[in-house]
């Protein structure tokens, strides 16, 4: 019988949960070292007590990037069967979480699905679902809709939900003021926008926030606190409204510290390269070191088909400089639901930002596969070459597809190989050229 309700409320009684352990295990930290970072809100862990087949992560900066697939039908994309392929071939890839973001159908049996079969941290959107649920329009929902669902989904196992509970009435004629060149992009928070202006009541998930923070607390449910302002375009990043929005939010993840509920802050969004490093430690000042959840960064605005690469070159700068959770962009950002292939190439974009991230900030033993692939290069092993491979299969297919005449070389060079020159020269041996 558990004695505590939440992972953050276990760590400042000083209880040493199974998930805390797994996570310690797979930092290398010692529990003592990692629970005082989950009693401060520094790490979460994001594992809903009814979510019973996860395989916990932590999230934070100090700890090992962590990578998010968006997956999830629409009204023109509606196989969920095609969606449950992504989400096996997610996980196997090495995703640590997955995001619901389905605006379409009976959504209840796949997220059910998710939390029954899926080790990896599932998330949701719940304002998403309100529509969906109740099939009815927008205006028509009460702020007791929004916060049912809330709940439906804490029940259904959900661990983590994006909450977009910055912005309020105010936020509406900041928008009209400010004269954005995107206005709101967050789908979330535009909807919550929307209702509110043809409502004229407050946001109910900023109204509600602390029976919201009651659902959280009895089912372990982590908030991502969702940034409805974040920039659509280089033009308007880190603007008055995504500002504004943030000092917001770094008071909301105050309030539910108090409570013992586990929180992440979501950031941009759409921000010049010479920008992300400032926006990251603006964020780490204003919400007390919670672990910031990024969407790319997206560093150009003119790539669509490209996007995975320009999130990843932000995703880099982000991690290195503070972010702890990158959710993956696809060649398909902008322009469609990503397809199987899509969800791999923005996987792969990701992971390597956020390994690359965690050398420069010097993650246990995040270096050690680069030191033994340099070993395997010096030798020329091909094979030891795949096992340290982040995608194996495709570095060998390359490899096969333009194979070269004697196995100590690649095509590309032959024997003119530097490797291969100086490892005969090293050697005292002849070194044949023609």
């Amino acid at each position: 019988m558990r004695n505590y309700s939440t992972q953050m409320e276990a760590a400042r009684k000083g209880i040493i949960t199974p998930e805390l352990e797994i996570v310690a295990k797979k930092e290398r930290m010692t529990t003592e070292e990692l629970l005082p970072l989950v009693a401060s809100g520094k790490v979460a862990i994001c594992a809903n007590k009814n979510h019973k087949c996860i395989d916990p992560e932590g999230v934070g900066s100090m700890l090992r990037t962590k990578i998010n697939v968006n997956l999830g039908v629409s009204r023109d994309c509606k196989d969920y069967d095609v969606e449950m392929q992504k989400v096996m071939e997610a996980v196997n890839m090495g995703a640590h979480a997955i995001m619901d973001l389905s605006s379409h159908g009976n959504t209840i049996p796949f997220r059910r699905k998710l939390t029954s079969e899926s080790p990896a941290m599932i998330g949701t959107v719940p304002v998403y679902d309100s529509v969906i649920h109740y099939q009815r329009d927008l205006d028509t929902l009460t702020a007791k809709d929004f916060i049912d669902v809330v709940r439906l989904h804490a029940q259904d196992g959900v661990d983590f939900v994006t909450l977009h509970c910055g912005i309020t009435r105010k936020t509406i004629d900041q928008i009209r003021n400010h004269k954005r060149k995107m206005n709101i992009v967050s789908r979330g928070g535009s909807l919550v926008f929307a209702w509110m202006c043809m409502t004229g009541e407050e946001n109910p998930f900023y109204e509600y926030y602390d029976e919201i923070l009651d659902i959280c607390r009895e089912y372990d449910v982590t908030i991502s606190l969702g940034d409805a302002c974040r920039p659509g375009c280089l033009a308007d990043a880190t603007d008055v409204c995504q500002i504004e929005e943030l000092v917001r939010l770094g008071e909301l993840t105050k309030r539910a510290w108090e409570k013992d509920v586990q929180v992440m802050v979501e950031g941009p969004g759409h921000v010049p390269l010479d920008q992300v490093e400032a926006n990251m430690k603006v964020q780490q000042s204003i919400c007390q070191g919670a672990p910031f959840y990024v969407l790319g960064p997206i560093v150009t605005d003119v790539a669509p088909g490209y996007d995975h690469i320009t999130s990843a070159i932000g995703g880099a700068v982000a991690a290195m400089s503070g972010a702890a959770f990158l959710c993956y962009v696809t060649p398909a950002e902008h322009l469609a639901l990503p397809n199987l292939e899509d969800v791999k190439q923005g996987i792969m974009a990701s992971k390597i930002a956020a390994h690359a991230a965690d050398i420069a900030k010097g993650v246990r033993g995040a270096r050690e596969i680069d030191d033994k692939m340099a070993d395997a290069r010096r030798k020329l092993d091909w094979e030891a070459q795949w096992e340290c491979a982040m995608d194996p299969e495709t570095a060998k297919r390359i490899w096969n597809e333009r194979k070269p005449e004697h196995d100590d070389t690649c095509s590309m060079c032959g024997k003119f190989c530097a490797v291969r020159s100086m490892n005969k020269a090293l050697a005292g041996e002849h070194i044949d050229i023609l």
